[in-house]
């Protein structure tokens, strides 16, 4: 027994080539024991699975690596695409929108600040318009006085009475000297006002506007802040606006003022201006007695 084990462990160290100094029935007995047919298709029936897996696995890398290649090469041609055609990416293309965005707000904010300008003008011209009608139709259609019922005085036609003394107001503008020229023409000057009544009947004649200004019979062409007026006679009080006059750019000559507010008071509405300016003006002359 001992004898046998000792052979096998001789041919197994030994290998194949030692089974030829054996028979033929213990090389068979041997082969048989330890390299049976059974044992060897078993073991490669083990083995098929693990390459079949292997040869799967591997071919399905091998596609997803294909997809992915196929997928980068696809978006860089879009992309390129894109560029030779003048689009832009997503990102780039948001930032367009903002810019332009931006651009729209600001063409918005001007436009609206246009129209806001274009109101006022307009605003302005149709004050201007409605002052010169009321002041046609004043002169078209003057108005009756309880003083003209009374007095024996009267005025010509287009001229205002109060007590004594007749008032023109004109329609057309001129600076102030040409304005006094004109009264002179018509036997007058620019109107001088003494009384609080006086003062209030002339501006009651105006008609409202935007800034209807006109002017009178006074100035400090002479001596700065030494007002006078067209007789020679000086100043004493005045019917000034809070802060006149204030001889802002060299104004030496007198104005009054009667706006759409209707919180101003004909008592407080006198400016200074540049004589050089065109303004409507108030003429005044004595009135003629009636027969």
């Amino acid at each position: 027994m001992s004898t046998n084990t000792e052979g096998m462990d001789t041919h197994l160290i030994d290998g194949p080539d030692s089974y030829t100094h054996d028979d033929s029935h213990s090389s068979e007995v041997r082969y048989s024991v330890f390299v049976s047919p059974q044992s060897k298709g078993k073991r490669s029936f083990c083995q098929e699975p693990f390459k079949v897996a292997t040869a799967c696995l591997a071919a399905i890398c091998l596609i997803l690596l294909m997809v992915v290649m196929v997928i980068s090469i696809h978006n860089k041609g879009s992309i390129a695409v894109q560029e030779s055609a003048g689009q832009d990416s997503p990102s780039s293309s948001a930032e367009a929108h903002k810019q332009k965005a931006c651009i729209n707000v600001t063409d918005l904010t001007a436009e609206l600040q246009m129209l806001k300008k274009e109101k006022n003008d307009l605003e302005k011209e149709s004050s201007h318009l409605k002052a010169k009608i009321a002041e046609l139709e004043a002169i078209l259609t003057p108005r009756t006085t309880p003083a003209q019922v009374t007095a024996k005085n009267s005025c010509p036609k287009g001229w205002m009475l109060f007590k004594s003394s007749c008032y023109f107001i004109s329609v057309f503008s001129r600076s102030w000297l040409e304005s006094q020229s004109y009264c002179k023409q018509k036997g007058g000057h620019l109107a001088i006002i003494h009384t609080p009544e006086e003062q209030s009947f002339i501006w009651d004649l105006l008609p409202r506007g935007h800034w209807n200004a006109y002017w009178f019979g006074i100035s400090d062409e002479k001596e700065e802040g030494d007002w006078y007026w067209v007789d020679g006679t000086k100043l004493v009080g005045g019917f000034w606006e809070d802060g006149e006059p204030n001889n802002h750019i060299k104004e030496d000559c007198g104005y009054m003022v009667k706006t759409e507010v209707l919180s101003r008071v004909a008592t407080k509405s006198w400016y200074d201006a540049p004589c050089y300016m065109s303004r409507p003006w108030i003429c005044e002359k004595e009135a003629t007695e009636s027969s």
